[in-house]
């Protein structure tokens, strides 16, 4: 199985299933002498945990990350940082009864169709479990970073969206509510509604919209692998995501080019931000801002129809712990992979300068 590594410069390789004995993975490519806050890891890995609140998983988790190596006295020693997260909670027998099912809108059949073989213990490497991996690269990855602010928050439940510019949002208000809505009137609204869904064995989606301040001019490159490029393949990497756009999105295919053009100041900046700090593929030093759109989740506490490994017409039902919605837990999933694709990109900038 390839496709297990994301990055050039700042490259993170993972492995690991959600009910095998650990998750982990190795970070190649963070520059020596970085200095390492492992408390500020662990309260990101903290934040997309499982178990932290009524409307998520009740799998309990503490997702402590242990490191092993290229950290020597809180510092980056330049050679491989390898880290696992132990899985403490397994309960395998909660997926016995798929082990020759196919749910729906899952990827057992793609994988049974690829390989011959899969783990159907909470979906083995497919499982969203191994995102936590990417928590911590990207966390490392935001201290290398320093002065880039990251900040991502939920921006839709079902129909239920927030309609205000982000330059409107108070982000301190993010981790205040366990939806993770800067907005604390829409919060309450929308964990209500989380709730109800869950209440009814259904499950709902939402958008996750990051905002990234403070960024250089220049990061990305004009042809192939354009920032935006790069950001998109991050984001439609983790598990569930359907849909990614940036700056004006869609709804600048509404507007004529006099209306959507940003305008210069003399200082190289812009009267407006249509373009979402990108232009032609790389960074102009405004600030970026997207959506990412996740999907309901496959796994519902209802009947549904289905076929076995024989192609037999049958019912079947999810158990276990699952998430009715998964938007609240991938904030801090959507912040990694950002930082993953800046902290890329700003190595190569040093790198291709004299």
């Amino acid at each position: 199985m390839p496709g297990n590594s994301f990055g050039n410069l700042f490259k993170l390789t993972t492995f690991g299933e959600s009910h095998g004995v650990a998750i982990g993975g190795i970070i190649d490519g963070c520059p020596a002498g970085l200095e390492i806050d492992v408390e500020k890891v662990q309260n990101d890995l903290d934040r997309r945990r499982p178990g932290q609140s009524a409307i998520v998983t009740q799998r309990k988790e503490p997702d402590t990350v242990e490191f092993y190596s290229g950290i020597f006295e809180g510092k980056s020693t330049g050679t491989p940082i390898g880290f696992v997260i132990r899985n403490a909670n397994q309960k395998s027998k909660d997926y016995s009864h798929i082990k020759d099912t196919y749910r729906p809108s899952h990827a057992d059949y793609t994988y049974d169709e690829k390989y011959g073989v899969r783990d159907y213990r909470g979906g083995g490497r497919s499982s969203a479990r191994e995102t936590a991996c990417r928590v911590v690269a990207g966390s490392i990855a935001k201290q290398l970073l320093k002065d880039i602010k990251i900040n991502a928050f939920v921006s839709s439940v079902g129909k239920m969206e927030l309609q205000k510019n982000y330059s409107e949002l108070n982000f301190s208000e993010i981790e205040k509510n366990p939806v993770r809505c800067p907005d604390p009137e829409m919060a309450r609204e929308m964990e209500a509604y989380i709730k109800e869904i869950r209440s009814e064995g259904d499950t709902v989606g939402g958008t996750v919209q990051c905002v990234i301040k403070n960024v250089p001019k220049g990061l990305g490159e004009p042809v192939f692998d354009k920032l935006h490029a790069e950001l998109g393949k991050a984001m439609l990497s983790i598990n569930a995501v359907k849909g990614f756009e940036y700056g004006s999105g869609f709804e600048g295919t509404k507007m004529r080019g006099s209306e959507h053009n940003d305008h210069f100041n003399t200082d190289g900046s812009t009267q407006t931000n249509l373009s979402g700090g990108i232009q032609g593929g790389i960074s102009n030093g405004m600030d970026i801002y997207f959506k990412v759109a996740f999907k309901p989740v496959a796994t519902l506490m209802q009947k549904q129809q289905t076929i076995n490994s024989k192609g037999e017409e049958v019912e079947m039902q999810g158990k276990g712990r699952h998430d009715p919605c998964v938007v609240p837990r991938a904030v801090p999933i959507v912040e990694a992979m950002a930082a993953l694709v800046l902290a890329d990109f700003y190595l190569q900038n040093k790198s291709s300068k004299i």
